[in-house]
């Protein structure tokens, strides 16, 4: 098993065949922006992926911006393969993210997670991660 940074040029149809499979998983009802546009250098994200035996496992994001108050990161998209779930994929999904975060210097790491999401939640909070007593508003353009 393999953690690491997926580069634009480490793109291949079947890489992203198996990344378009992972965030149904994660959100069915949501379309996938285009791999290319998100891993263009132009876009301050960076996607860690989890390979083992040519099967991709496990995907996670970290969007980078500055504002005012400093220089943040913004965790989106984490997934683990339903049949790989329990493995410890998904921390150590996150724990390469913490590090490239810390790396680049990140004030704050911030990330939202739904209620019903149980172990994702038990896992962010053993890696240090608390809840914000403050609403999170959202506001959708689709």
């Amino acid at each position: 098993m393999k953690i690491d940074v997926l580069k634009k040029e480490d793109l291949t149809p079947q890489i992203q065949t198996q990344i378009s499979d992972l965030f149904k998983q994660l959100a069915p009802d949501l379309k996938q922006a285009n791999l290319d546009r998100v891993l263009d250098n132009s876009n301050k994200a960076t996607l860690v992926y989890c390979v083992a035996n040519g099967q991709i496992l496990g995907i996670a994001s970290l969007c980078e911006y500055l504002a005012i108050s400093g220089n943040k990161g913004w965790i989106e998209d984490v997934v683990v393969d339903f049949n790989s779930r329990g493995q410890g994929i998904g921390r150590k999904l996150m724990e390469k993210l913490l590090d490239i975060a810390k790396e680049k210097e990140l004030a704050e790491i911030l990330l939202f997670s739904g209620h019903h999401r149980v172990p994702a939640i038990q896992m962010y909070k053993s890696l240090g991660f608390v809840l914000r007593e403050s609403g999170l508003y959202f506001l959708s353009n689709r």
